[in-house]
């Protein structure tokens, strides 16, 4: 159990690839170590536990030649002061080690001393015995093929102070450990086989409570080999097997008589040297090469040890096949997957499509890239789509307002004052999405074709502003509140400051929405603060100052707008209080009297759908007194404003006088007309008269469904366009205006219009000024914004999948007071 922790422990948290480093590391060391055993040693065993010799151990041997090749300099400034003869110096080493190879007897060779069966005796008088042993056999065997492989690796060459290690040439260098004679699979087959037999209990000797059957484990060992005693005595004239201590004893003798090991050939073979040094002096040489190869802990050898640690290199070529094949199979791959990256491209596109471009060339090398090589691998694909997106194949991030993507590729804005440069590199341009729509102006009378917006400026300022100097520049307007500068550099709102206050965004809507169905009162501290942010004193607020209320009201000093800091978008409910834009998205002009407005015609405007361009009526009670209050203020009031409206009976002579009784009411009603307009991209217009439906009014007379329902419901933002182009995409209008004609009567209509351009989330946008009471006796024009913008960034129109019901304009958009007491 504490070695299986142990193993665990070993590769815990680590992957496919960094466990082939860790591997790859103890290999490295393993091999520093044998490099150390053969530049100490003069006879080294080589024992492996089968009897095939591994030809695994090609590569490792060509490995350590290689490294001790590029070590023997550095290996030789560690020993220059060690007390050993000038041979040993030059080449690092005693002498050429001799390496000596024993296997085990594993039961893969099987030999019978039995004879071969049943016809053994007549097979036994034909074949002759023979010499040597099944085992020695195998030994001679073994020696040939080892002795061939290396030769023909160049391990082994004619001059043996060249090599790396020697094997004798007239003497034995294999040695077989005979195994037990019967097979350890066999014998491990047939254990379990009986340790699993069950056999019925002696039923001789009952005990109480005994199992009638129980299992049987039989042992079934044979008597382990002993080394000393392995010599064979084979019948028939056959030699007698050698032991491991005469195998072994006849290559340290030559080394203890100092005689050496002549292990070259060829014709004109060289002498090696040898040298049998003392105790102290070996200790020497080993120590300072320890120091140097292994242990690299004194301050004297630490650079000989860095330098010899990186020597390693060499080894990467010769052990670690599997990163080699790693390597080859995941350079194939990399074309492979950047054909599939660059297929079917645009010449300049977007991040999304880089990125899934690069997924399904991702995909594509992962089925063919194998091994330890393959994250790097990845990586560097990574970098190569990366490269040849970002060289002059990057679309511009930058989307419009509209959701738009700007189709230039990635460019840099113009500076103010500075020219588009489309030969600068990367090029400096305006953004463009080639989108372009068709739009009216603030009042609606003129329409002209605008770029797709990219700032809020552009979209809800900018246009309207050209377009006022050809229409509406002498009609009269109420004008919002904006910033106004004290100074010569004024700054935008921090983003910390503005966002700060985004958290109780939804509360704040919450209060605005309570306001659609609360008495309206029009001296609020939101339009007293607007007021005092325009220089007004409470003396010239006339009822906004008036009375305990106005006092207990008086807005505090952080409520005034700021002169210094302005905020940087639109007004909505998230923003801190003070601050007002530079610019005001909203309009608000007067087409001209209440009479303007026909009912019988409609509005005379272009881009109106025919049959949809009727206002709908709006009828306020602007009086309910007794008949004798009535009586008496008429009495009172001789001016102009008791006469009755145009085409109304008097209020004395409504209904059936006769009829009537004391403390009876008497109510005057005058008509407003109210109208949302819609447009659409293409500059067709029309106006709603509920959230799903279209006025359309057949023939003459007006539109006679009255404006109740359109005040008492929330607006929609974006409906479907009626007129409908040919594609699938559906087409959506967008509210644009708010058309309103008050009378010239005692009458208070209060505009305060509050837009939720997305999903509950979304802040609410209203003007600079919640509050705005219109005066009599006008066709009002109230433009809404063109786009919505946060400081986290656009509010984009509704998608296929997002229901429109969340794009909404909140009821209450007007309300309606006498001009002496308010509506019931």
């Amino acid at each position: 159990r504490q070695l299986l922790q142990a193993c665990e422990s070993l590769t815990a948290g680590l992957g496919h690839a960094e466990a082939q480093d860790f591997w790859k590391g103890a290999e490295k060391d393993h091999c520093v170590q044998l490099l150390f055993l053969f530049s100490m040693c003069h006879v080294l065993l080589l024992v492996h536990p089968t009897c095939s010799f591994d030809v695994t151990y090609d590569r490792l041997f060509r490995a350590l030649d290689a490294l001790r090749q590029k070590a023997l300099p550095l290996l030789r400034g560690a020993i220059k002061d060690s007390p050993v003869s000038k041979e040993w110096k030059m080449n690092c080493r005693p002498c050429p080690p001799r390496l000596l190879f024993v296997f085990q007897m594993n039961g893969a060779l099987k030999v019978s001393t039995s004879g071969l069966g049943g016809n053994g005796n007549e097979l036994a008088g034909a074949e002759k015995p023979k010499k040597h042993s099944p085992r020695r056999r195998l030994q001679h065997a073994l020696e040939d093929q080892i002795y061939r492989i290396f030769r023909k690796s160049r391990v082994l060459t004619n001059q043996s102070s060249n090599c790396l290690f020697t094997v004798p040439a007239n003497q034995a260098f294999v040695y077989v450990v005979p195994g037990p004679d019967e097979d350890p699979i066999s014998s491990l087959l047939g254990q379990l086989r009986s340790n699993c037999a069950l056999r019925e209990n002696d039923t001789g000797v009952p005990a109480p409570g005994q199992r009638r059957y129980q299992q049987l484990r039989h042992s079934n060992r044979q008597p382990s080999f002993n080394v000393e005693n392995g010599s064979l005595s084979s019948s028939g004239g056959q030699l007698v097997d050698c032991t491991l201590k005469e195998f072994l004893w006849q290559h340290v003798e030559l080394v203890l008589s100092k005689k050496g090991f002549d292990d070259s050939v060829g014709r004109n073979p060289q002498p090696s040297h040898f040298e049998l040094p003392t105790y102290s002096k070996w200790a020497h040489v080993a120590s300072r090469l320890y120091q140097v190869m292994i242990e690299n802990s004194e301050d004297e050898t630490a650079e000989l040890s860095l330098k010899v640690q990186g020597q390693l290199k060499v080894l990467e070529g010769f052990l670690d096949a599997d990163a080699k094949f790693s390597e080859n199979r995941c350079q194939k791959a990399l074309p492979l997957a950047h054909s599939a990256y660059q297929s079917n491209l645009p010449h300049n596109y977007t991040t999304t499509v880089h990125k899934n471009q690069l997924a399904q060339a991702l995909r594509v090398y992962s089925q063919h890239a194998r091994g330890v090589a393959f994250q790097r691998y990845a990586l560097q694909l990574h970098e190569d789509c990366y490269k040849f997106w970002s060289n002059g194949h990057q679309l511009c991030e930058e989307r419009s307002l509209t959701d738009q993507h700007c189709v230039h590729k990635f460019h840099l804005l113009p500076k103010p004052g500075e020219k588009p440069e489309m030969d600068h590199n990367p090029p400096i341009l305006y953004h463009n999405s080639r989108g372009r729509s068709t739009s009216s102006c603030n009042c609606g009378r003129k329409q002209a074709p605008r770029e797709d917006p990219f700032d809020i400026q552009a979209a809800n300022y900018d246009f309207y502003q050209l377009l006022e100097e050809k229409c509406c520049s002498k009609l009269e307007r109420i004008h919002f509140p904006v910033f106004q500068a004290s100074t010569a550099d004024p700054a935008p709102a921090c983003d910390d400051v503005t966002r700060s206050t985004e958290a109780p965004s939804s509360g704040e809507g919450d209060r605005l929405k309570e306001k659609e169905t609360a008495t309206h009162t029009p001296g609020d501290s939101t339009s007293l603060s607007l007021a005092l942010s325009l220089g007004q004193s409470t003396d010239s607020l006339g009822p906004y100052g008036d009375g305990a209320e106005g006092h207990e009201k008086r807005p505090s000093v952080d409520r005034q707008a700021s002169t210094v800091e302005y905020l940087p978008g639109m007004l909505h409910s998230g923003c801190p209080k003070g601050l007002l834009p530079k610019f005001s998205s909203w309009s608000l002009v007067k087409l001209g009297p209440a009479k303007a407005y026909n009912s019988l015609a409609g509005l005379e405007q272009p881009g109106f759908l025919p049959g949809s361009a009727f206002l709908l009526p709006w009828d306020v009670v602007i009086r309910s007194r007794s008949e004798d209050d009535a009586g008496s203020i008429e009495l009172l009031d001789g001016g102009p404003s008791s006469w009755p409206a145009p085409n109304k009976a008097p209020a004395g002579k409504r209904g059936s006088g006769s009829s009537m009784g004391r403390g009876r009411r008497r109510d005057d009603v005058a008509r407003a007309y109210v109208g949302f307009e819609y447009e659409d991209s293409r500059g067709r217009r029309f106006l709603s008269s509920g959230p799903d439906k279209v006025v359309k009014v057949l023939g003459q007379g007006g539109a006679k469904e009255p404006a109740s329902r359109v005040l008492n419901s929330d607006m929609p933002l974006y409906i479907p366009s009626p007129a409908q182009g040919r594609g699938i995409k559906p087409h959506y209008a967008q509210l644009a205006r708010l058309f309103i004609v008050v009378p010239d009567a005692p009458l208070e209509i209060t505009l305060s219009p509050q837009v939720q351009p997305g999903p509950p989330t979304c802040p609410i946008f209203h003007p600079e000024q919640a509050e705005v009471v219109l005066p009599s006796d006008g066709l009002w024009v109230l433009r809404f914004p063109y786009a919505y913008v946060t400081d986290r960034g656009p509010c984009y129109p509704p998608k296929e999948n997002q229901p429109l019901a969340s794009f909404r304009v909140l009821k209450g958009v007007l309300h309606a007071n006498s001009a002496s007491a308010p509506l019931q």
